[in-house]
């Protein structure tokens, strides 16, 4: 069984990379940033391991610590206020990802207050419990960076270990 499905994902992502989709009974075409967002894509991505990293709480401390590395919560911004933050997260919602990632650095700065992230940036993701920051990965991948983790217990874990900074 592993085989045989080892051979589909294999088949399933090449024909993805090749920028063409099911959908409705058609197959269509679509941009890199498209596809990362849609759910057949996500679905092949999660069988394969090529494509994500994940990350537990201790191997994000120690990820903190380095530079060069961004820490990016896709929840959505009432979340962050009643909740609470990561210590130097930035706050990019799920949905505005594919295009912050895409402005200018200037555009970028004005309006999160933080530096675009470079291509060569260790790039963190995190949401509430893990699953819209594998959907993050999946949009950052798509937009050329490489050194991509996604932290799989999100704030819901982080909270168990250290209490959130509370954002005004």
């Amino acid at each position: 069984m592993s085989m045989w499905l080892g051979r589909l994902c294999v088949s399933v992502r090449a024909a993805c990379a090749r920028g063409v989709v099911y959908r409705g009974g058609t197959v269509q075409r679509v941009t890199a940033a498209q596809q990362a967002l849609t759910p057949q894509w996500f679905a092949v991505k999660s069988f394969s391991t090529s494509y994500s990293t994940t990350v537990n709480y201790e191997e994000l401390k120690d990820l903190l610590k380095k530079d060069g590395v961004v820490l990016i919560d896709v929840r959505e911004p009432w979340e962050m206020k009643e909740y609470g933050v990561i210590k130097g997260s930035i706050n990019i919602p799920l949905g505005d990802l594919l295009t912050a990632l895409q402005m200018t650095p200037e555009d970028f700065e004005k309006n999160y207050n933080h530096k675009l992230p470079e291509k060569s940036n260790t790039l963190v993701l995190s949401c509430l419990v893990g699953i819209r920051s594998g959907r993050a990965l999946a949009v950052a991948t798509s937009l050329g960076y490489n050194k991509v983790h996604h932290y799989k217990g999100g704030f819901d874990d982080w909270t168990k270990h250290e209490l959130p900074e509370k954002q005004l």
